[in-house]
């Protein structure tokens, strides 16, 4: 007999070789037709999983990441059963899971070009597979068979993949007619697959490499329910009208040209008063906690990447060196901005006394992204970063870390973003030539960001092969309003980069030390960061972040003179706002204004001009009647400084 202990701490007797679906039916009918995977002592398997010792178990479920990831990784091999059945001969590279379902990257031909009725004829055969309630196989295969295989079915793409893999480590898939490579894990069969879209199509290099072939790929989402489809349709509906790419647009905050060059904001004047706004915020709180703020060059010499390691880590995703009319003399595009702080640390002497010191700045860097992975502002080749480098003694960390954690709460707190997970991002134990440093650095900078997480009592994820080539992360995946999850506020505990440098303090010993280096960008970048914030509030910011505040209207020309006074007098009060004298009717300046989400319309006419009063209509079309300018203009002043306050 074997013990299996349960989430809730309670153990149970079973015979040795049960699995996890034996263990589900002896509880109840029901939690066996909901339970998807399983997890035995923190990794998952199948349910059909015979666990031959002491165990911890957790059966998991649609409400469990990893019973969806099961889910929906079976959906993926799925649709390359689909994919092979209507399009004999197509080739296929990775088909992974997703945060929300999965993809397949796949080879046609050079002749196939997929269209929408396609994704609609492999949908229906998805879901004619799925009905056949096909067993999901697990079989250990040997390197040789596995390439035998592949060389049958000539898909050079398989091949690759098995000749990277040691042999003793590889599996075959199977369900129907279809077998991939895969490690799994899966569910044990089609069975619980009973509503599959098929979203949209893209290209992507084979492996991620440029210089390799495109491949088409497909991406989809399935669900155990076609209620459950419908509802997600609908919020990607909703989330289409949230599209930072649009409200950009309609509230004129930014755009793109190309003469500038993919990837290359150019912030428009509301924009920009949208991003002054955030950081004139961050600056006060960093004046709080003691910061410095610095500047540092858009570019760098190549040997100041190569002495961080960020050039040998890098260099390949970097924009190619610059070349000055000097023999031998090379530049790059500033990539990051702690090589720099590094240098402004080495200015002068330093002791034990000085330290903490805290450089901030907000820092342009330059990236070469991959042009098909550019996304509007999440996803672009210049950015600015929120960047602070903090260099202290090693007796400072916790509670450096934690006051960075507190700035990052209190940043997410005033823009109510109050759904997120603190991940800690860690180096890959099996592929340690990734990263920089000895493993005692790694187990300093690793125990100290634990511990300091620990001591805030914040609730943690560790992700293993997630840190940075320098040292561990403790990154903020912040939710939006749709559930989406994306990658803002980030701190780094750093032992390398001093060395790297030679950075030094002298101690209280009258010694030499190295500091330690926390990097630190509550933020992350200001351009991820105002696009998550306007898909988050639909555009709707707070009004005390809203590039116009108020808009006035006048009903006709006639009423021009008067709405010129109201405007000048809220703007001599620092009451953002905007004067709209276009020759259109009120319905339709009333309508326009609305889309440009600005917080309070002002509309005059005969009535408030004779009485010199102000009909008011707040955000979302609620009237909030007649008030005197100065009545109106506390109100804006005290709902501004109310939401400050907050702050």
């Amino acid at each position: 007999m074997i013990h299996i202990t349960f989430p809730d701490n309670s153990v149970r007797e079973y015979p040795e070789g049960i699995t996890p679906l034996a263990i589900a039916e002896g509880i109840s009918r029901r939690l066996a037709e909901d339970v998807l995977a399983a997890s035995v002592d923190g990794v998952t398997c199948e349910l059909n999983t015979p666990i031959n010792g002491d165990a911890k178990l957790q059966l998991l479920k649609w409400d469990d990441a990893e019973g969806r990831h099961a889910f929906w990784h079976t959906s993926s091999h799925l649709m390359a059963e689909a994919i092979e059945a209507v399009f004999p001969g197509t080739k296929f590279g990775i088909g992974p899971a997703i945060e929300n379902g999965f993809y397949y990257d796949i080879d046609l031909g050079d002749d196939r070009v997929l269209t929408e009725a396609d994704l609609k004829d492999i949908e229906q055969k998805m879901i004619e597979l799925a009905r056949t309630k096909a067993d999901v196989v697990r079989r250990e295969v040997s390197k040789q068979e596995a390439l035998d295989y592949f060389t049958a079915k000539d898909d050079q793409y398989k091949l690759e993949l098995i000749r990277d893999l040691p042999d003793g480590s590889i599996t075959f898939y199977t369900q129907g007619n279809f077998t991939d490579l895969c490690r799994g894990p899966h569910l044990i069969s089609t069975a619980p697959i009973k509503a599959v879209k098929l979203l949209s199509i893209a290209g992507a290099y084979w492996r991620g490499d440029e210089k390799r072939k495109q491949l088409t790929r497909i991406y989809g989402i399935s669900f155990p329910k076609q209620k459950m489809l419908d509802e997600y349709l609908e919020m990607l509906e909703q989330a289409k009208l949230r599209d930072h790419r649009k409200l950009g647009k309609d509230l004129e905050l930014f755009a793109f040209s190309s003469r500038v060059g993919q990837g290359l904001p150019l912030w428009l004047p509301r924009g920009t008063q949208l991003r002054e706004r955030l950081e004139n915020y961050l600056r006060k709180v960093q004046r709080e906690y003691g910061y410095l703020q610095v500047i540092t060059p858009h570019i760098g010499q190549k040997e100041l990447y190569v002495t961080s390691g960020h050039y040998a880590k890098y260099g390949k995703d970097s924009f190619q060196p610059i070349h000055t009319p000097q023999e031998g003399e090379e530049f790059l595009l500033k990539p990051m901005n702690c090589p720099h702080h590094c240098e402004i640390y080495r200015v002068k002497p330093h002791s034990y006394k000085d330290l903490p010191l805290r450089f901030a700045e907000f820092g342009t860097v330059y990236r070469y992204e991959q042009s098909g992975e550019l996304h509007g502002l999440t996803r672009v080749r210049g950015f600015t970063q929120d960047d602070a480098h903090l260099f202290c003694r090693p007796d400072q960390i916790k509670e450096e870390f934690c006051k960075v954690m507190d700035i990052i709460f209190r940043i997410f707190k005033a823009l109510d973003f109050k759904d997120f997970i603190a991940q800690v991002s860690l180096r890959d134990p099996n592929n340690k030539e990734k990263y920089i440093g000895s493993d005692e650095v790694w187990e300093k900078a690793e125990s100290a960001i634990i511990e300091a997480a620990k001591e805030k009592g914040l609730e943690t994820t560790v992700e293993l092969g997630e840190a940075a080539f320098y040292g561990p992360k403790l990154d903020f995946m912040v939710r939006d309003a749709f559930g989406r999850k994306w990658q803002l506020g980030t701190i780094q505990v750093d032992y390398n980069l001093p060395d790297r440098f030679e950075l030094e303090y002298t101690g209280a010993d009258n010694q030499k030390h190295r500091p330690v280096m926390i990097h630190r960008a509550p933020f992350g970048s200001m351009e991820r960061f105002v696009a998550v914030l306007l898909e988050h509030t639909a555009g709707k910011l707070p009004l005390w972040l809203s590039p116009d505040q108020v808009c006035v209207m006048p009903i006709s020309e006639k009423f021009n003179e008067y709405a010129k006074k109201v405007v000048a007098y809220l703007n001599n009060y620092d009451i953002r706002t905007l004067f709209d004298d276009r020759n259109e009717k009120i319905g339709k300046k009333i309508r326009d204004n609305e889309l440009k989400k600005i917080p309070y319309l002002v509309i005059v006419g005969e009535k408030e001009a004779e009485s010199q009063t102000i009909s008011v209509r707040e955000r979302g079309g609620i009237d909030k009647g007649t008030m005197s300018l100065s009545d109106f203009k506390d109100f804006i002043r005290e709902e501004t400084e109310k939401q400050l306050n907050a702050l």
